[in-house]
């Protein structure tokens, strides 16, 4: 989850709530969904949130919501914007793999220290959530006083001045990046400078590299560094605002929500056009977009009655516009109008959430459902518990993991391919369009997890023994889903002494608790040390893997202590 820092002094002003206490904010925040995890060294919060509300990322967005909540604003808000006065060519010779740009001029805007760290930390969060760590989409902010564009003639275009995105030889022209003193080229950047190393693998396969041009040379080389040139500081007050990317729709919503960031700090937004070979989109693009959501929907959903007027309200306090209509014989539906910030409004349920959100969900009163029986545990429900209950006599601690993960995180750093036979390596569901590149595929097996849970704990003192009865699935054709789902017991002993021996008495004795037989015959794993594996067989099924952590697996986890670790399937205890 997304971790921002707030002062909580700035957002008080940016509330107008200064008689807030900092207990009274933190309450505050967390009925809108953000939940404190601490303090920094200088004593601003540390909010954790979903990372669906990416207006969020910044002070000011947070202090929007929190106007909202207050009822200080009502309704949609659409920054007004000024006529473009300037333009972005795109040169056919863009790169294929990155052909999206968009931007966006603000004007008047002041930056004091804590909104230009604002500001940059805005910057950095949607780089690592929409932006997909800047492989989807990056950000460039240049002071635009530093900027020379290339005058227009009247009968071309009404905008006066122009910047062009093309591509470049890796080798081309030269420019200073920032955080440097000497000219360089692109390719010297990614070989030399720590920022172009750190994300050389985003363009280092290209044939030519992106590259943002004044009339003075190259002054961006995206998506890796900015030029020293257009550096912006506490002393700029005009800022040109670029993005590159591999979709139109996420770079545009990226730039909304640094628009939107700056407007609330007193910033004027300027149009630009941007000019393709083949058209000319004008940016940035506040249009508002509509969603429709029944009145049952809504009542049922949230199990409350409420009247329209009631629901007009909690929407306009979830800073959105709504029309009633009646869509048959009594029957309510509302026209709802959501602002160009809110990226994550997809489907109606999302509006349903607002409506709750404002209402309050600690005001919702529990109540049983109007049905003819009552619920019980389901029996896998049962075996969980019992599972977990053996686990944690045996000293564990129990852990419940994100069913998500990363094709990296799951294989490649388990040294495990999808194709292997062995535990564990089968072929993902993944996910065609993934909102975070940490989270692309559902996990085949739970011991990656818990291994990103000990590389997250080296601060920690040792021993750390782990475990989790959790999800796991893989493809599998002859499903009607398509899709196999199972649940795993899972386990790890971080310790300087753990051993084959040490996994393997904690599976007897589990398998003691449920009079199963255990067997654990040798086998080879990639995960595990050759000679320290064995398969784990239950009732005569093969059913798991038990063994001590391979070292190259260790040292990719920054782990400094041996591991053993074990994981077999659940139902294997029925």
């Amino acid at each position: 989850m997304p971790v921002v820092d707030i002062n909580p002094d700035e957002l008080r002003e940016l509330t107008g709530h200064d008689e807030k206490s900092d207990d009274e904010l933190v309450d505050d925040l967390f009925a809108l969904g953000l939940e404190f995890e601490g303090r920094t060294e200088d004593d601003d919060l540390q909010l954790e949130f979903a990372p669906d509300r990416l207006d969020r990322l910044s002070v000011e967005g947070v202090a929007r919501s929190l106007r909202y909540q207050y009822g200080d604003d009502r309704g949609i808000y659409v920054p007004g914007t000024n006529d473009a006065d300037w333009t972005i060519e795109v040169d056919e010779s863009v790169p294929d793999e990155r052909p999206y740009v968009t931007g966006a001029v603000i004007r008047d805007v002041s930056l004091d220290d804590e909104a230009l760290n604002s500001l940059i930390q805005l910057q950095e969060k949607l780089h690592a959530t929409m932006g997909r760590k800047r492989a989807k989409g990056a950000i460039g902010i240049h002071d635009l006083t530093m900027l020379k564009g290339e005058a227009l003639t009247e009968e071309e275009s009404e905008v006066g001045k122009s910047i062009t995105y093309r591509g470049i030889d890796p080798d081309g022209d030269r420019f200073v990046p920032l955080d440097a003193d000497a000219e360089m080229t692109p390719e010297e950047v990614l070989r030399s400078h720590p920022t172009g190393e750190t994300y050389a693998d985003l363009v280092s396969e290209y044939d030519r590299y992106p590259a943002i041009y004044d009339d003075i040379g190259l002054f961006s080389f995206p998506p890796v560094i900015n030029g020293r040139r257009t550096e912006v500081s506490t002393d700029s007050r005009d800022l040109f605002v670029e993005l590159t990317g591999t979709d139109q729709w996420t770079i545009d919503h990226m730039c909304n929500i640094i628009c939107y960031a700056l407007d609330a700090r007193g910033a004027k937004v300027e149009e630009v056009e941007v000019r393709y070979p083949d058209r000319t989109l004008v940016r940035p693009d506040f249009e508002v977009r509509e969603k429709t959501v029944t009145h049952e929907d809504v009542e049922s959903m949230l199990g409350i009655d409420l009247s329209a007027e009631r629901v007009l309200d909690l929407l306009e306090r979830s800073g959105l516009d709504a029309e009633v209509e009646e869509v048959g014989d009594d029957e309510l539906a509302y026209e709802v109008e959501v602002p160009p910030y809110r990226v994550d409004v997809l489907h109606p349920l999302d509006i349903v959430d607002d409506v709750g959100r404002a209402y309050g969900f600690n005001d919702l009163e529990p109540r049983y459902p109007d049905v003819g029986t009552v619920g019980g545990r389901h029996a896998r429900s049962k075996l969980e518990d019992a599972a977990r209950e053996v686990l944690v006599g045996l000293g564990f601690e129990d852990l419940l993991n994100f069913h998500m993960i990363s094709e990296e995180e799951n294989f490649d750093r388990m040294s495990v391919a999808p194709d292997d036979d062995a535990f564990g390596a089968d072929e993902p569901a993944t996910i065609l369009e993934p909102y975070s590149e940490d989270y692309t595929m559902l996990r085949t097996w739970a011991l990656p997890s818990l291994l990103m849970v000990l590389e997250n704990n080296t601060h920690r003192a040792y021993p750390q023994d782990l475990a989790e009865v959790g999800f796991s699935a893989r493809v599998d054709d002859g499903q009607n889903t398509g899709l196999a789902e199972r649940r795993t017991v899972a386990g790890v002993l971080a310790r300087h002494d753990a051993s084959y021996e040490d996994a393997k008495a904690r599976l007897q004795a589990i398998a003691r608790n449920f009079d199963a037989e255990l067997e654990t015959p040798a086998t080879d794993h990639p995960t595990f040390i050759d000679g320290r594996a064995a398969s784990v067989v239950i009732d005569g099924e093969s059913v798991g893997v038990v063994g001590e952590v391979h070292p190259e697996v260790l040292v990719e986890h920054d782990l400094e202590l041996p591991v053993a670790a074990f994981e077999f399937r659940l139902d294997a205890l029925e």
